[in-house]
């Protein structure tokens, strides 16, 4: 029986919250893509607000204990010169010792503390980077996961990677330090400043001359080296997708002789990836340079001017060696206004691609109703399908298959056999027509419900790097191990896996590479085997086995999808002389379908490759 969960489950909020209509992701798509990457960052803060509170409360009293000593510098000069004319000895200590050490005590003091807080603004700021870091990660790959297939097979992986990996590392590299640097930077300036002005208002407006400058120049410096490391972050996303396909093909890459090719190619890459990131070294390494130049003006004017003031008795010795060391303090960490906005902007960079990932609209669209199990009535009414490039593949199909019945697919290659299979599986939607379960469209089911309910093997199989275990039981990841040691027996597979090294517990390699083609897809039998799904799929799943193999994956189809509703596409007839029907695709378009015998004494396309595979014709007779 077909039971569906109503939408009454997830009416009101949660229906709003996870199945928003098509407008409410447009508005909310425009809503996030008008925003700056900055700003967009910041949305990952706002629940942390207590964590951005405590980090920046640490990194301000760090910087205020850090700008201390210049002033106990100053109340040593004042002690030594002034003696019991001192600051110090106005509160009560008169000997020059006692000043000293009184001095020395808050110089500890304020040393501890300031290391006390550095430590704290560290370890805040830190992890504050990786909790973001993890949370866009997570959600970057969340949604990636959730488009369509054909997102896939126009993108590089080594790309998605690059974006995932070192683009959300080179934004927790700003997060890490950038942060602190602007907020002591920004501390620096009022507290000096505010010192400046109480102790000689005329030195302190000298001594800030060179700060609009210093300001214009990094507002200038990051407007023209923003687009260099937009193309960095470019270049170096194709040299990992590059880097990534040739790992991937390393094993055609030795057939084929063609290492020098692929090193010339990587060469080439790497180089152009190492161009991009000189232009952006050139501009970033000139920056620091002319704004110490500018430092050094308003260095030179604080001193000069108010050694001037302390000639003519207007300024105390003490209070002049404050502003020299303060004027360093305050002019020296600006020039370091380069480095840090150097880090904002290659961070940018990358917040700008992993957004744009995050911000790629989903064409399908998840149901609203569950389904938990099923009769297995398949229906394609007049399907028509083509890819998002390229013409239709599939014109006008009806299929149907009655509940536990075996349906099979046969046709020459890109007859559309593996199209329909994606269809159904809703990798993609149809174009026209409409694909229905039990009288129900599968577009009204969630995916996840969907798939759950269909055992697939597929004839590009794909191994996890893991143990035989863990790949025979991925999808059904609670099964017990005598149930995962039984679908292996009824693959056929139990007995090469007890051959291996550690038998269930053997690493079969990054995509099954230690296997052979006929083991990994025995264990990927025995995988679609395990989860026992009502809807069975096998797309040419004895391809890469040998006759006797064959013949006992044979026997054990039958024996599990009895009473299942089955498709197979079949390159070998011998595997579907007992279906209930079969479908002859051509170009999209079925051309013959019936029994294997309605269809052998049909003597059409079926009979002709009948002969070819049994060697009663030759196949340049079929097309003669």
């Amino acid at each position: 029986m077909l039971a569906v969960l109503p939408t009454a489950a997830y009416e009101g909020n949660l229906t709003q919250k996870f199945h928003p209509s098509i407008s409410e992701i447009s508005v909310a798509s425009l809503n996030t893509t008008a925003q700056t990457p900055f700003k967009r960052l910041l949305s990952y803060l706002r629940p942390m607000r207590k964590e951005v509170i405590l980090a920046t409360v640490y990194s301000v009293t760090n910087k205020i204990f850090d700008l201390a000593p210049p002033l106990l510098i100053g109340l040593s000069v004042d002690i030594v010169v002034q003696r019991e004319a001192s600051f110090v000895a106005s509160l009560g200590f008169e000997s020059l010792m006692a000043q000293l050490s009184v001095v020395a005590f808050f110089t500890f003091v304020i040393w501890a503390l300031e290391s006390y807080f550095e430590y704290l603004h560290s370890v805040a700021w830190r992890t504050l980077a990786q909790n973001v870091q993890h949370k866009l990660r997570q959600e970057t790959y969340d949604h990636l996961q959730s488009l369509e297939l054909g997102y896939f097979e126009d993108k590089s992986t080594g790309n998605l990677i690059s974006i995932m990996n070192d683009d959300i590392n080179q934004l927790e590299r700003f997060l890490d330090n950038g942060a602190n640097d602007l907020l002591q930077v920004a501390t620096t300036v009022v507290i000096i400043g505010a010192i400046f002005f109480t102790l000689s208002p005329i030195v302190a407006i000298f001594s800030f001359v060179p700060v609009p400058f210093i300001i214009l120049g990094s507002l200038i410096f990051q407007k023209k080296i923003e687009p260099r490391y937009r193309k960095v972050r470019e270049e170096v996303g194709i040299l990992n997708g590059l880097l990534s396909n040739n790992v991937s093909g390393i094993a055609t890459i030795k057939s084929y002789g063609a290492e020098e090719y692929e090193s010339k190619r990587l060469l080439d890459q790497s180089q152009n990836y190492s161009n991009a990131n000189q232009k952006a070294i050139r501009l970033s390494s000139s920056f620091s340079p002319l704004i110490r130049m500018v430092v050094l003006l308003g260095f030179l004017a604080a001193m000069i001017l108010g050694g001037f003031l302390v000639e003519q008795g207007s300024l105390a010795v003490g209070s002049y060696s404050v502003i020299i060391f303060m004027t360093q303090r305050l002019l020296w960490p600006l020039t370091r206004l380069g480095q840090t906005l150097d880090l904002y902007q290659r961070a940018m960079a990358s917040t700008e691609r992993i957004f744009k990932l995050k911000d790629t609209p989903r064409t399908l669209h998840d149901g609203n109703q569950e389904i938990t199990s099923t009769q297995g009535h398949l229906e394609f009414k007049n399907v028509s399908f083509s890819y998002n490039t390229g013409p239709e593949v599939l014109h006008g199909l009806d299929l149907e298959v009655r509940p536990g019945k075996t349906l099979a697919l046969v046709g020459s290659t890109g007859s559309g056999k593996s199209t329909l299979v994606k269809l159904l599986l809703r990798f993609y939607d149809a174009t026209k027509g409409e694909i229905t379960l039990d009288g129900k469209p599968l577009k009204s089911f969630t995916l996840k419900s969907l798939r759950s309910l269909i055992s697939y093997v597929h004839q590009d199989t794909y191994l996890f790097h893991g143990t035989v275990m863990e790949n025979i039981a991925y999808g059904s990841f609670g099964a017990t191990e005598e149930k995962i040691i039984e679908a292996a027996k009824m693959a056929e597979a139990h007995d090469f896996i007890l051959k291996l090294t550690d038998g269930y517990h053997t690493i079969v390699g990054e995509r099954g590479q230690k296997l052979s083609g006929g083991q990994r897809q025995r264990l990927a039998i025995a995988r679609a085997i395990l989860k026992d799904a009502p809807l069975f799929i096998f797309d040419e799943a004895t391809s890469s086995v040998d006759n006797e193999t064959e013949a006992a994956i044979q026997r054990s189809l039958e024996l599990i999808t009895r009473n299942k509703t089955t498709i197979v596409i079949a390159h070998r007839l011998s595997t579907i002389v007992g279906a209930d029907r079969i479908y002859v695709l051509d170009q999209g378009r079925v051309v013959e379908s019936g029994k294997h015998q309605d269809l052998i004494n049909a003597t059409g396309v079926y009979a002709d490759l009948w002969k070819v595979q049994t060697g009663l014709q030759t196949e340049t007779a079929i097309y003669s």
